[in-house]
C-alpha cells in the first residue's frame, strides 16, 4: 500500500467496518424473524412439536451465532486498527521526533476542497490513544451489552464515530477537521441515546444542540477565516496569520475580524471540549450513556476540541497575549466548577463526568499559559499535551470500572454501589491506580502533567492576579482529591446500609469475563507504566508531540520530584483529605432513620444552568423569532395580495378566456352535458341547474391565487431556504 493511503486507510476503515459488524448482527434477527421467531426470546411458553422445537433451537443458535460473528467483527476491526496505528508509530517517532510532517494524504474533488490528511508527531500519539481506547472500550461491550437491545446500531455508530475521531485527528485542513468533527458529532449522538428513555433522550437532545450550534458557529469562523487569510490548511495558518497582521495596510478593524473568527472556534471547539460555559452536556450525557461510550466521550471525543483550540491558538493566535488571557480564564472556571460540581454528586459516573469537565479546565490553564509565557512556554506545552494524554487514559479506566459496577449492580448512586468493591482486589486495583493518576499523586502521570503546569503558572510573572490563579490550581488539585477519595472509600472500603445487599456483593466472585478483565487490567497497567517512568516516557513524547504547538526547543529538564515540586503535590493532598474530612464527611452525609451515614445530593436542583439559563433563553429567543417572522408574513402576504389586485393586475387578452381556462372550461361543459342528462332522466322532478363552467373557473382562479400567495410568502421562502441548507448539510456530510 502507498505510505500515503494509509491515512486514508486509518479514516476509512472503520466506517466499512461499522457496516460489516451492523450487516453481520442484523442477518441472524432476520432469519429469525422470517421463520416466525423472536430475535429476542420473550421466554412466553407455548406447545411445540420435536421438530418445531429443533427447528427454532437451530435458527436460535444462528442468531447467537450472528451476534458473535458481529462482535468479532467489530473486535477485529478496532484490533487491527490499533495495530496499524501502532506499527506507524514505531516507524514514523523516530522521523516525526524531528518536527514537520511525516506523511500526508490528498482525496480531490470532495466538496471542492478536497480531504486533506496529514500524520505528525501530535497526530501519531492522539491517533494511537484513539485506536487503543477504542480497542479496549470494544473488548469490554460484548460484555456490557450482553443482555442490551439494540446493540447492531451501538456497534455500527461506535465504529463509525471512530473513523470520524480519526478523521479529525488527522485532517490537515480545518475544512476537513469540520467534515468529520460534525459527522462525529452526530453519530456519537447515538451513544446518548441508546437507552431511548426520558432521562437519554433529553440528555441527548442537549448534546445535539450543543454539537449543532457549536458547530454552525464554528463555521461561521472557518468562513472568516478563509476569507481574511486565504487557506484553512493547518501548517499555513501561522505565516499566513503573521502576515496579514503585519501588514501596513491592514486596518484594525479588519484584524478584529481576526479575532471574531477565533472566537467562533473557540466556541464551536470548546463545545465539544465540555468547556465552561458550554460544559452543559457533560454532566447530563455521561450518567445515562452506556459505560464504554462514557469513556470515549470523555476520553478522547473531548479531546477533538481541544485538538481544534490548540490549532487556532498556535495558528492564528501564537503567543497572544489577549488571546491567552482568555483562554486562561475559561480554564480556570471551568477547573474550579467542574471540581466543585464532583464534590457534590453522588452518582458515580456524573462524578466522573464533572471530573472530567474540571481536567479540561487543566488543560485549558496550559492552554493559555503557553500564550502568556511566549517563547519560554515549553513547561506549559508539555504539561498540555500531557495532561490529555494522561486524562485520555485515566477516564478511560475509570468508566470501564464503573461499567463493572454498572452491569452487576444496576445503579450509579453510590449509596446503592456502597461497599460493591471491598471483596474484588483486581477491580480494586484499577479503580485505585485511575484514583491516584488522577489525583496528581507521585509517582503517577498525572503527578508529572499537573507539575509541569504549575511551573508554568509560577514561571509567569503576572502579580497578585496569577497568584491567585496558582491557588485556584492547587485547591481544584486539591478537590480533585476529595471526590476521587469519596468514590474509592464508599466503593471499595464501606459498608453498604443493607447488610443483605453486602452479603450479595461479597459472594459475587466472577463480575467480569476474561476479556473485559483485560480491558481493564491491560489499560491500568499502561498507565502505571506511562507514570512511572516520567523521563524515559513521557517526557520523550511530549518532545514528540509540541511540534503542533509551535514549540522548537525541548526546554530544561525538570526535576519532578524535587521538594520545590512535590510541595505543589503535598498542597493539593493536604486541601484534598481538609475537604474529604470536613465538608464531604461531615457536610455532605446524614444519618438516615436507622442511624446510618448516607451520602447527601447537596447541590441546589435549581441551580442548573442549562434550565436556568439556556433553555429559557433559547426557547424565548424561537418564540419571539416566530412571532416576529409571522408578522413579516402577514405583511408580506397583504403586500403581494395588494400588488396583484391593483399594479400586477393581469390585463385580459384577445385571445383570454373570460374566466378559467381551457382545462375548467372543458370539464364544466363536460359537467354541464351530464347534468343536462340527468335532469332528463332521473332528475326530472327536481332539476338542477349549475353553470360548472363558472363554478370550476372560480375554483381554479382562487387555488391559483393560494399558490401564489404561498409561493411568494416568507413563511414558504423560509422553508425552502431550511430544506435547501438540510440537504447542503447532508451532502457535506455524506459525500
Amino acid at each position: 500500500m502507498n505510505n500515503d493511503l494509509i491515512l486514508a486507510f486509518l479514516v476509512f476503515y472503520p466506517f466499512l467496518g461499522g457496516l460489516l459488524a451492523w450487516l453481520a448482527g442484523s442477518c441472524g434477527e432476520r432469519v429469525l424473524r422470517a421463520a416466525g421467531g423472536d430475535p429476542a426470546p420473550s421466554g412466553a411458553a407455548r406447545e411445540e412439536g420435536r421438530i418445531g422445537a429443533a427447528c427454532r433451537r437451530a435458527l436460535s443458535g444462528i442468531h447467537m451465532d450472528n451476534h458473535a460473528c458481529r462482535d468479532y467483527t467489530a473486535n477485529f476491526i478496532v484490533i487491527t486498527e490499533f495495530a496499524a496505528m501502532a506499527v506507524l508509530f514505531m516507524r514514523c517517532a523516530p522521523a516525526a521526533a524531528g518536527g514537520g510532517t511525516v506523511l500526508s494524504c490528498r482525496i480531490p474533488g470532495v466538496c471542492g476542497f478536497g480531504l486533506n490528511f496529514t500524520l505528525d508527531g501530535f497526530r501519531l500519539i492522539y491517533g494511537t490513544v484513539a485506536a487503543l481506547m477504542w480497542m479496549m472500550t470494544t473488548i469490554l461491550s460484548r460484555q456490557y451489552f450482553a443482555h442490551h437491545h439494540n446493540r447492531n446500531r451501538f456497534y455500527l455508530f461506535l465504529l463509525l464515530t471512530f473513523g470520524a475521531t480519526m478523521g479529525v485527528f488527522l485532517s490537515a485542513d480545518l475544512y476537513t477537521m469540520f467534515i468529520f468533527f460534525e459527522i462525529m458529532s452526530f453519530t456519537s449522538y447515538v451513544w446518548v441515546a441508546q437507552e431511548e428513555n426520558e432521562p437519554s433522550l433529553r440528555a441527548a437532545l442537549t448534546y445535539l444542540a450543543v454539537a449543532v450550534i457549536g458547530g454552525l458557529v464554528m463555521l461561521m469562523g472557518l468562513f472568516l477565516v478563509y476569507h481574511e487569510l486565504g487557506t484553512l490548511e493547518i501548517s499555513q495558518l501561522l505565516p499566513a496569520a503573521r502576515d496579514y497582521l503585519a501588514a501596513e495596510e491592514t486596518p484594525a478593524d479588519r484584524r478584529m475580524l481576526l479575532y471574531a473568527a477565533g472566537a467562533c472556534m473557540l466556541f464551536g471547539f470548546g463545545a465539544k471540549a465540555g468547556a465552561f460555559p458550554l460544559h452543559i452536556w457533560l454532566p447530563k450525557a455521561h450518567p445515562v450513556a452506556p459505560a464504554p461510550a462514557s469513556a470515549l466521550l470523555s476520553g478522547i471525543l473531548t479531546k477533538t476540541g481541544v485538538f481544534g483550540i490548540l490549532v487556532t491558538t498556535g495558528g492564528l493566535f501564537l503567543h497572544d497575549q489577549t488571546w491567552g488571557c482568555l483562554i486562561l480564564a475559561i480554564g480556570v472556571l471551568t477547573m474550579f466548577g467542574g471540581a466543585l460540581l464532583a464534590v457534590f454528586s453522588i452518582d458515580l459516573k456524573r462524578t466522573l463526568a464533572c471530573s472530567s469537565m474540571s481536567q479540561i479546565g487543566f488543560i485549558l490553564v496550559g492552554v493559555g499559559m503557553q500564550c502568556l509565557l511566549g517563547e519560554e512556554n515549553a513547561s506549559a506545552v508539555h504539561g498540555t499535551l500531557l495532561h490529555m494524554v494522561n486524562h485520555s487514559m485515566i477516564k478511560l479506566v475509570l468508566f470501564m470500572a464503573a461499567g463493572v459496577i454498572y452491569m452487576n449492580t444496576h445503579a450509579l448512586d453510590l449509596n446503592e454501589i456502597r461497599g460493591y468493591g471491598r471483596k474484588k482486589p483486581l477491580l480494586k486495583a484499577i479503580f485505585l491506580a485511575g484514583a491516584l493518576a488522577i489525583g496528581g499523586i507521585p509517582l503517577f502521570g498525572g503527578y508529572v502533567s499537573k507539575t509541569l503546569l504549575h511551573e508554568s503558572i509560577v514561571e509567569f510573572q503576572g502579580g497578585w492576579v496569577f497568584r491567585a490563579v496558582e491557588y485556584i490550581f492547587l485547591f481544584s488539585g486539591g478537590l480533585t482529591v476529595a471526590y476521587m477519595t469519596k468514590l474509592f472509600v464508599s466503593i471499595f472500603v464501606e459498608k453498604n446500609a443493607s447488610a443483605e445487599r453486602q452479603r450479595k456483593y461479597d459472594a459475587q466472585k466472577r463480575y467480569m469475563n476474561g476479556a473485559s478483565a483485560f480491558a481493564l487490567a491491560g489499560s491500568a497497567a499502561l498507565l502505571v507504566i506511562w507514570g512511572f517512568f516520567p523521563h524515559a516516557i513521557m517526557d520523550r513524547a511530549a518532545a514528540l508531540g509540541q511540534g503542533l504547538m509551535h514549540l522548537e526547543e525541548a526546554g530544561h529538564a525538570v526535576a519532578y520530584f524535587s521538594l520545590k515540586n512535590l510541595s505543589g503535590a503535598l498542597i493539593s493532598i493536604t486541601v484534598g483529605a481538609l475537604v474529604y474530612v470536613f465538608v464531604i464527611r461531615r457536610l455532605l452525609m446524614r444519618k438516615d432513620a436507622k442511624g446510618r451515614a448516607e451520602y447527601i445530593d447537596a447541590w441546589p436542583a435549581w441551580l442548573d444552568l442549562e434550565n436556568l439559563v439556556y433553555r429559557p433563553l433559547l426557547f424565548g429567543f424561537l418564540q419571539v423569532s416566530a412571532v416576529f417572522c409571522r408578522i413579516l408574513d402577514s405583511f408580506a402576504d397583504l403586500g403581494v395580495v395588494l400588488l396583484r389586485k391593483t399594479v400586477y393586475r393581469d390585463s385580459p387578452l384577445p385571445h383570454e378566456r373570460p374566466e378559467g381556462n381551457l382545462f375548467t372550461e372543458i370539464l364544466g361543459h363536460v359537467m354541464n352535458f351530464f347534468q343536462g342528462i340527468a335532469n332528463h332522466t332521473w332528475r326530472r322532478r327536481r332539476p338542477v341547474n349549475r353553470d360548472y363552467v363558472h363554478i370550476l373557473a372560480l375554483r381554479g382562479e382562487a387555488l391559483r391565487e393560494n399558490n401564489m400567495i404561498i409561493g411568494r410568502s416568507l413563511s414558504f421562502g423560509l422553508l425552502l431556504f431550511g430544506l435547501g441548507l438540510c440537504l447542503t448539510l447532508i451532502y457535506i456530510i455524506l459525500l
